[in-house]
């Protein structure tokens, strides 16, 4: 289990402290003995006594995640606001319609403004530290733009780093998705289904493929966690269970992962879930594409080998001709993953045109320069879960409500119907029979549905099923009506999958995502075969030695 406190229900003052305490103590901690001056400077910067900072170097070595440095709950926290409501309020107005303006007055005739209107409705009146506290903590872009307009806010604060670039591996990853120019066909028939999505991750300094997801659904939070566990988990195993012999050295925490500004690298989850482990979030400028250069690049090398699969679409209609992609499509997912994992060993075994050099040694080089070494999770299952999407429940007499559905689990007793507050439950959008509940001390629990006869579904399945109660008028429905509707729906999908391309695509991803999300089982034994008309010969049987009890 995973201690610690819930990074979703910590102040956002208290959590913006810790991650500006990070980086400092996060090189202290990798240390083993801080010269003086460096200390000395910590110190300053983060504005602490050498007593915190030793306990908090200590506490970071223990629990190397950005929630170990939060600030101390005793006391007034720093950054609260003990005026009283109706002040707060009078100051907010007097910002907004006085001190946001073009003629741009001073603190001290926002102050005088303030004070007068606190002395027009009997409100106590705030002293000029407290209104320059509270404009200390404006955002200034903000301010210069409706002071001065956006022209100025832009030239003033928006980044002018020109083209992306990193010196040491793993400084910058960038992450973005594609559709592959290839038609995939189902398992079970061996037919034509969709295009599949790929979400790559590329090492800019290297320009090393840092992990990748391969998956039916559209980008979505879900896929983006998959692919930062991929970039993050060794590679042996997974190659191994592929029977690729190939070096793919690259795991741990980049630095840094940079994105555009589509939804799903937008969201909480994500948000937090880097913060919490170190890594800093940068969100491509709008309409400047040519910051992503590195992965557009990289994407454009893989479509340009998928190409030459059988069911290739190409790029375009006038490239495909009169190539018959679906009819020609022969790969399934399992296949087109296999075959995508080969193509990015062949790739970074490849002289890479701007580098001059294989990604490979690249990397190798790229991490040699690197002052201190590439992190790692100490915890690759809690890992994942952190950038899983979560939803705030509360812990009823019989259990956790979450969709519709019941979870219970024995360890649920002490709090239900007694904690007065909800628990951070996240949940796996590929399988619903198991969500990770938070515990009050930090504990992630694993809660299954109540009746352990329920079988695996997704929630794309879980809202198709409660679409079509509602569409009979069913508005208010029950659990087992949800799983009886799913396996009705189910059944009709399998019958159907035979004759329609739409079936066999719900039926691929309902598999897909299950057996994805499910826990690793060993395969069971297989039987020996044994031919039972070859002659046995005896003489190779060997012998052995034979302890004689009397």
């Amino acid at each position: 289990m995973v201690h610690g406190p819930d990074k979703d229900t910590i102040d956002d003052a208290a959590w913006d402290e810790a991650v500006a305490r990070e980086a400092a103590i996060r090189r202290l901690a990798s240390l083993d003995c801080p010269c003086r001056s460096d200390f000395l400077r910590a110190c300053h910067e983060l504005g602490l006594k050498r007593t915190r900072l030793y306990e908090l170097i200590r506490e970071y070595r223990e629990h190397p995640v950005t929630s170990s440095l939060l600030p101390r709950s005793a006391g007034t926290k720093r950054g609260s606001r003990r005026l009283p409501d109706e002040t707060e309020a009078v100051i907010a107005e007097a910002v907004r319609d006085f001190y946001k303006t073009r003629q741009k007055p001073s603190i001290n005739r926002l102050h005088q403004e303030i004070r007068r209107l606190c002395r027009s409705r009997g409100v106590r009146a705030p002293s000029w530290h407290a209104v320059k506290a509270r404009i200390a903590t404006m955002d200034l872009a903000e301010l210069t733009r409706a002071r001065e307009g956006s022209k100025a806010a832009r030239d003033r604060y928006r980044p002018v780093p020109g083209e992306y670039a990193a010196e040491c591996a793993f400084d910058v990853v960038q992450i973005d998705h594609t559709l592959v120019d290839v038609i995939v066909v189902d398992r079970q028939h061996r037919m034509p289904l969709q295009r599949p999505w790929l979400t790559l991750a590329i090492d800019v300094a290297s320009r090393m493929v840092a992990g990748f997801y391969l998956t039916l659904e559209a980008p979505s939070t879900v896929s983006v966690a998959l692919a930062i566990q991929h970039l993050v988990q060794p590679k042996e195993a997974w190659l191994a269970g592929l029977g690729i012999d190939a070096e793919w050295p690259i795991c741990g925490f980049p630095d840094a992962i940079h994105v555009d500004n589509a939804k799903e690298f937008r969201s909480r989850a994500l948000r937090r879930g880097a913060e919490e482990y170190g890594i800093e979030l940068i969100h491509r400028p709008v309409a400047t594409p040519h910051y992503g250069g590195h992965i557009e690049r990289l994407i454009g090398t893989m479509m340009g080998a998928v190409h030459l699969l059988p069911g290739t679409t190409f790029s375009d209609i006038d490239e495909r001709g009169s190539y018959d992609s679906a009819a020609s499509a022969t790969m399934t997912m399992d296949e087109l993953e296999r075959w995508m994992a080969l193509e990015i060993t062949r790739y970074h075994a490849d002289r890479h045109g701007a580098l001059g050099i294989p990604p490979l040694a690249a990397w190798h080089e790229a991490a040699a320069r690197r002052v201190r070494p590439v992190r790692h999770p100490h915890d690759l299952g809690g890992f994942m879960i952190d950038f899983l999407p979560s939803v705030d429940r509360l812990v009823r007499r019989d259990g956790i409500h979450l969709f519709g559905l019941r979870y219970w689990d024995d360890v649920l007793s002490i709090w239900a119907g007694r904690l007065g507050r909800p628990l951070r439950s996240s949940y796996d959008p590929r399988d619903l029979s198991r969500i990770f509940v938070r515990a009050p001390d930090g504990t992630r629990w694993p809660i299954r549905f109540a009746d352990l006869r329920r079988p695996p579904i997704t929630l794309g399945e879980h809202r198709r099923a409660r679409a079509a109660l509602r569409e009979r008028g069913l508005a208010l429905v029950d659990e087992q009506l949800i799983f009886e509707t799913i396996e009705a729906q189910r059944a009709l999908v399998d019958e159907a999958s035979v004759r329609t391309k739409a079936a066999r695509q719900l039926v691929e991803r309902r598999e897909r995502a299950i057996g994805a999300a499910a826990p690793n089982r060993p395969a069971p034994a297989e039987p020996a075969q044994v031919k039972d008309d070859q002659p046995i010969d005896w003489s190779k049987i060997p012998v052995y030695a034979v302890e004689e009890w009397s």
